[in-house]
């Protein structure tokens, strides 16, 4: 997470992410408040803070930040709960947008998620089959041939996705 955060904190026009996972491996930060929302549909968001900080920041020195979400739709108990909690991104300075896999077959999405900073970096985040982050977590990368393909593929996506705003989970 230094990784990204580091480049997050060097970036001076865009910072996009792109997730396609449908269930992340919850640690111990995040786990009471996916069980509140999933056992009594409580949306808990203070461990959101100290991220909200580092969008505000980035925002402030006009730095454009775009999340786009690929999802299985109907949706997983994960993405419920990743939706009510999005509010606080969108706050920060996030456009956050989704995009259903019965979508994707009209674009090709690389199959990984990444950050592209600045056009110029893709930091490639590694998941284990359970959604855990093995060590080293994250490989960046700057190819420029890998980091167009990426941006292209976010571009493409991110045309078809939906507005967090508009969006319900399916």
């Amino acid at each position: 997470m230094t990784l990204i955060r580091d480049a997050l904190a060097q970036a001076t026009r865009t910072a996009f992410h792109l997730e396609h996972r449908d269930a992340y491996a919850l640690s111990d930060v995040h786990r009471p408040s996916y069980e509140a929302y999933t056992q009594r549909g409580e949306v808990h968001t203070s461990f959101m803070d100290s991220w909200a900080a580092v969008v505000r920041e980035a925002v402030g020195r006009g730095v454009e930040f775009r999340r786009l979400r690929i999802i299985s739709e109907p949706v997983s108990d994960y993405i419920r709960w990743e939706h009510a909690l999005t509010a606080v991104n969108v706050e920060a300075g996030e456009q956050v947008r989704w995009l259903s896999r019965r979508t994707c077959p009209a674009v090709a999405v690389v199959p990984f998620d990444c950050w592209i900073i600045d056009s110029s970096i893709v930091l490639v985040n590694h998941f284990a089959g359970d959604g855990s982050w093995p060590e080293p977590g994250v490989e960046r990368r700057t190819d420029p041939e890998l980091v167009k393909v990426t941006a292209d593929s976010f571009d493409a996506a991110w045309t078809l996705a939906v507005p967090h705003g508009d969006y319900s989970p399916k």
